[in-house]
Formats: structure tokens, C-alpha cells, sequence
């Protein structure tokens, strides 16, 4: 039988700030060159011991190599203007200066295979890797060429497609698309958005996760959540459709949230990423603040399905934060794992 309630952490980790400003988004780097090279190598080495002393069970890099969750990912695609900005209204919440589309997008070389690669080479454990999903992108640009968002989806997802192959190659055990957007276009989930998903990991041989938050701890989503009332029915809308996909992992925000935790019993057949962790609030979880979440998860989803992780990225929160956090979440799920196998070996 295998260990039930593995951890992960559904995106980013803080950065040194040798590499960029701590507690903030978009932070640029503070090397370049050779040194930034090696800046961002040693800033994985750093989250992925971070990530084994705290006792999580499936690494990632900590988007340590990216600026964005995003656009670290489209800076290297071609067809993609990054000098000539466009504002735009981003998830109808908050203007921002995004890129804009200027031609046929393509990927010109894999963009996170060696870095893919050198996480593998760090531990023996499970790891994942994260990529932006195809609506999501679209969300994060100005499209001055396809004048289709469902068109510059799929084009997307062809791209994320030999992406996604490349990161399984390269020893990915579990490769998540991050869809925040899932939260707030509806009727283009429904329409195109989980095809555009499934046209990203079709063929993909190792795991397939898509992650679905109320965003990153910042003023834009935390005001944008005061308005959503006492309780917050959005994944409602998404969860019956990406129970029917081919992905195999959903990830969601429990902690702190105001997110019913029945509606998780809709994703039936699928691994669950439960939210354990609030990435909007410096306060440090105990262990039993993790283990109530997940003791209200399995009430809906079987323990085997239960992967306890945090609602979102870190990168605003400062390190010594992060960490506590991650150490909290493992040990909540150590509380919940021994009552489980605790009881599966009392006798009748």
C-alpha cells in the first residue's frame, strides 16, 4: 500500500534576494549572464533542500528560473512582442502591462527541459514542473494576430504539448498547467478551454495535473475575493468537465478559503491537490490546521487521492514563511497518514 497524503506545493517559492527582491511579483534579477545562470542553479539547489527538510514528498523547482509563472515560460516562444507593451485588463480584476502577439507563435527550442533535467538530478524523490495553460496565456497577452482567443489557445496548447513530452522525457514525474483563468471565463472553459487543456497533455506519458486558484496573495485577488460572498462556488462550474478529461490531477485553495468542501466530491476518479496552506497570509499554519482540512477532504475523496498542498505559489511571502509552511504541511499530513494506517492495522 502506498503512503497516503504525499505533499507537494502547487507553484512558486521566494527567491534568494541575491537573485531577485523578495515578497514580490515580477521581481527582475539582480544577475545577468553566466552568473544568472548559476544563480538560478543555486536558487534550486536552495528550494529543493528546502522542500527535503521540510519533508514534502513531491519537489519542484520553485519557478526559481523564471521571473513569472507566465511569461517565464513566453519570453522564450517567438511571435511574442516583450518590448512594445499593451495594458489590459488581466482576469477582469487588475491592469497590467502584458506582451502582445504579433505573429504565428511558435517555440523555437524546449524552454524548461534542462532545467527539467537538472531538478532531476538534485533528488531521488517525485518531482513536478509547472507550465502556464493555454487560456491563461492568452489571458497574459494582447493579440494583435489571431484575433481568436479560442485560436490562440490551441496554438498554445500545441506548443505546451511538445513541451510538456519533453519534460517527461527528461524524468518529470507530474507535469501541472496552471489555470487560474478557469476561475473567471466560464462559458470558454466550457467551450474551449478543457480542449485546449487536453490538446496540451495528449500523449504526455507521465501525470497530468491543471491547477485551479483564487490567485496569488496580493491586494488585486484579496480585494477581488472580498466580492465573492460567504461562499465561493466557482470550481461548480469547472470541476464536472475536467471530471470527464484526461487529466489526472486537479489542484484547489481549502485553506482559509471560503471554498465549499463538498464540491471536491465532483471530481470523482481524479487525484486531488487539496489547498492546505494560505499563501495570502503570513500567518504559519499548524499541523492540525492541515489535518482538519484534509480530514474534511476525505470525508468526499478517497485517502489515496488525497495529495495535500498549498493553495498557490509563495513567491510573495517571505522565505522563512514559506518554509515554516511547507514544514507544517508535511506534518499535518503526518497526523492524518498515522490515524489512516493507524486504523487500517487495529484489528476488527
Amino acid at each position: 500500500m502506498n503512503s497516503p497524503f504525499a505533499t507537494t506545493l502547487a507553484g512558486s517559492l521566494p527567491k534568494p534576494r541575491w537573485l531577485a527582491e523578495p515578497e514580490k511579483l515580477w521581481a527582475p534579477w539582480k544577475l545577468s549572464g553566466d552568473e544568472l545562470a548559476e544563480g538560478k542553479r543555486d536558487a534550486v539547489r536552495l528550494v529543493v533542500a528546502m522542500q527535503e527538510k521540510a519533508g514534502i514528498d513531491v519537489l519542484s523547482d520553485g519557478e526559481q528560473t523564471r521571473r513569472h509563472f507566465v511569461n517565464g515560460y513566453m519570453e522564450k516562444l517567438e511571435g511574442i512582442d516583450f518590448k512594445n507593451l499593451k495594458t489590459v485588463h488581466i482576469r477582469n480584476r487588475y491592469d497590467a502591462n502584458v506582451p502582445r502577439v504579433v505573429g504565428a507563435v511558435s517555440r523555437p527550442a524546449p524552454v524548461h527541459e534542462e532545467d527539467a533535467k537538472f531538478l532531476r538530478s538534485l533528488t531521488s524523490r517525485k518531482i513536478k514542473f509547472t507550465l502556464p495553460g493555454p487560456m491563461t496565456m492568452v489571458d497574459t497577452l494582447y493579440d494583435e494576430h489571431y484575433g481568436s482567443r479560442e485560436k490562440l489557445a490551441m496554438a498554445f496548447a500545441e506548443i505546451l504539448n511538445e513541451e510538456a513530452k519533453g519534460l517527461a522525457r527528461a524524468g518529470v514525474d507530474v507535469v501541472q498547467f496552471d489555470e487560474p483563468a478557469f476561475n473567471v471565463y466560464f462559458d470558454e472553459v466550457r467551450d474551449w478551454g478543457v480542449a485546449a487543456l487536453e490538446r496540451a497533455r495528449q500523449g504526455v506519458t507521465c501525470k497530468t495535473a491543471v491547477h485551479i486558484c483564487y490567485g496569488y496573495g496580493i491586494k488585486a485577488n484579496n480585494d477581488w475575493k472580498k466580492t465573492l460572498g460567504d461562499e465561493w462556488r466557482q470550481y461548480e462550474q469547472t470541476f464536472p468537465l475536467l471530471a470527464k478529461s484526461s487529466i489526472d490531477q486537479v489542484s484547489l485553495e481549502c485553506q482559509n478559503s471560503h471554498v465549499p468542501i463538498e464540491l471536491i466530491a465532483m471530481l470523482q476518479g481524479k487525484d486531488v491537490l487539496v489547498g492546505c496552506i494560505d499563501v495570502a497570509s503570513n500567518r504559519v499554519e499548524t499541523p492540525e490546521d492541515v489535518a482538519k482540512v484534509i480530514r474534511a477532504a476525505m470525508k468526499h475523496v478517497p485517502a489515496e487521492r488525497i495529495f495535500p498542498c498549498t493553495n498557490c505559489g509563495m513567491v510573495p511571502l517571505s522565505r522563512d514563511v514559506a518554509e515554516a509552511k511547507l514544514r507544517a504541511l508535511a506534518a499535518g499530513a503526518q497526523l492524518v497518514r498515522k490515524e489512516v494506517t493507524g486504523a487500517a492495522l487495529a484489528p476488527a
